[in-house]
């Protein structure tokens, strides 16, 4: 069964100026409840004996096996700051876990259908997609008080082909504003193209270059109501802030490759053993 694209001329117009475009109720109540309290069962069951901590900052602290076979598997990345210093949490698990990744969508039934669903095939239709595949997914949480930074990036750095075909979906699952650390992106950034690359060697993963500095005024917040989806092109440049509120910020996030006609880069740090299906209608 074929599927056609979603998208409106205004809304690819939009997409292809500013790179990213924020398409509300793409989920829908149902939905968000169903993953968050299969979110909720999935913690519950999870034995927090083996700790693996999430950096954005210092890539070094996830280095380690545990990070690469996440890669095809449910793994759980705790907060920096959610440690004291005798290596103790300082608060109950599920208050302290950063994000859960990189393969929710290939092994649990309710974040597979939602990316494998028709919706989200028909929107990458509408950007060109040929023959897409979800490379990775993360459930984001975003604690309250500390919910760590994201510093300004590219998708295409760590999820890199030839050519360059990444696309990011943000799904907000809760209210996503200034106060408890939405995105920010800076509009048409990613006409600018890829500044530089996320590798995988021998002795672990780095950048191949320094970050290039960014102007804080040249970023716009990206607040979005819960069941809105963010569209991110891989080249544009976008972060968020530490979560210093009360309010937790929780979202599922997807990134889509195309594999007709492009190359998966080997140096990335997702090497799969086994290649990963195309979404539904491809």
């Amino acid at each position: 069964m074929g599927i056609t694209g979603n998208l409106t001329p205004d809304q690819l117009n939009f997409f292809n100026s500013q790179g990213y475009l924020v398409i509300e109720s793409f989920a829908s109540p149902g939905e968000i409840e169903g993953m968050r309290n299969r979110m909720d069962r999935l913690l519950n069951d999870f034995d927090c004996s083996n700790v693996s901590i999430f950096s954005t900052k210092n890539q070094r602290k996830v280095t380690d096996d545990y990070f690469y076979e996440s890669a095809e598997k449910v793994s759980y990345f705790f907060e920096e700051k959610a440690f004291s210093d005798d290596g103790n949490l300082k608060q109950p698990k599920e208050l302290s876990i950063n994000k859960v990744g990189h393969a929710l969508h290939e092994h649990d039934p309710v974040f597979k259908n939602f990316s494998c669903s028709e919706k989200v095939s028909s929107m990458l239709m509408s950007l060109g997609y040929r023959r897409p595949v979800v490379i990775q997914s993360m459930y984001i949480f975003k604690q309250p008080g500390i919910g760590g930074e994201v510093v300004p990036h590219q998708d295409n750095s760590f999820l890199y082909t030839e050519p360059a075909t990444c696309t990011g979906l943000w799904l907000a699952l809760e209210d996503a504003t200034t106060i408890n650390g939405c995105l920010w992106a800076i509009p048409g950034s990613h006409k600018n193209g890829l500044v530089r690359r996320f590798l995988r060697g021998e002795e672990g993963v780095y950048f191949d270059r320094p970050s290039p500095p960014y102007e804080q005024k040249d970023f716009v917040p990206i607040e979005v109501k819960a069941g809105s989806l963010v569209v991110i092109h891989g080249d544009l440049v976008h972060q968020s802030f530490e979560n210093q509120s009360t309010k937790s910020r929780h979202a599922y996030s997807l990134h889509v490759v195309d594999t007709d006609g492009c190359t998966w880069a080997q140096e990335n740090w997702i090497r799969r053993k086994v290649e990963p299906e195309p979404l539904y209608g491809f």
